[in-house]
């Protein structure tokens, strides 16, 4: 249900949920869909699925935990450092027109849309028959009735269907946080190394401060 496009599919899913067990329909219908259903979401999440990275960060820094809180400061700055360099020489290293995730979903659509015919309405408005159900596109506002091409802000194999029709380029209708030059910008500011500590330069009434634990 967290994945769904359309809110039939949504209700179909609940339904199964509540005929398993009305409780735990009841504890989502609390917890408010919004908070955990795509479809639902008050912003455009894509793949998000969860809000919380601290855990992946906290499984990288197992070690570093059992370290005096400077060690432990100094290995996070280093490890996203680290992470920072990499993740800018893939981005600066990347040919395909999206990143490799989003170009791997981009090709395994335009393949599935192989199969499809299209139906011209208007110059954007088009339908798409997909092995007997018809979907409607609409390339002006970037839709198709199966909700991927809005949700994703991707070519669905729908929407693919009427570009390769239409002899448009599918990248023109990529979001442009998908696209390589978007990464590179997210990781060009650096993570600075510290000096060493002899060549710090502490003001007097910080290096006379007595910090003592907590309570």
């Amino acid at each position: 249900m967290a994945k769904t496009y359309t809110h039939a599919e949504f209700d179909s899913l609940m339904d199964k949920v509540e005929k398993v067990d009305i409780r735990v329909k009841e504890y989502l219908e609390l917890a408010g869909y919004e908070r955990w259903a795509r479809l639902y979401a008050p912003v455009n999440r894509g793949w998000t699925m969860t809000s919380n990275i601290a855990e992946s960060i906290n499984a990288a820094l197992v070690s570093a935990r059992e370290f005096p809180i400077y060690d432990f400061l100094e290995e996070v700055r280093k490890m996203f450092g680290r992470w920072n360099c990499s993740n800018r020489k893939e981005a600066s290293h990347t040919y395909t027109t999206l990143g490799k995730k989003y170009q791997e979903m981009l090709t395994l659509n335009e393949a599935m849309s192989t199969r499809m015919i299209v139906v011209p309405s208007t110059e954007y408005l088009h339908m798409v028959n997909d092995e007997g159900r018809h979907y409607i596109v609409c390339l002006l506002e970037r839709k198709c009735s199966c909700g991927r091409f809005q949700v994703d802000e991707l070519p669905c194999p729908h929407a693919w269907a009427v570009l390769k029709s239409k002899f448009l380029m599918p990248e023109d209708y990529c979001l442009d946080y998908y696209k390589p030059k978007s990464v590179v910008m997210t990781y060009e500011v650096p993570v600075y190394p510290l000096p060493d500590r002899n060549e710090w330069n502490i003001p007097a009434h910080i290096s006379e401060e007595v910090v003592l634990p907590p309570k």
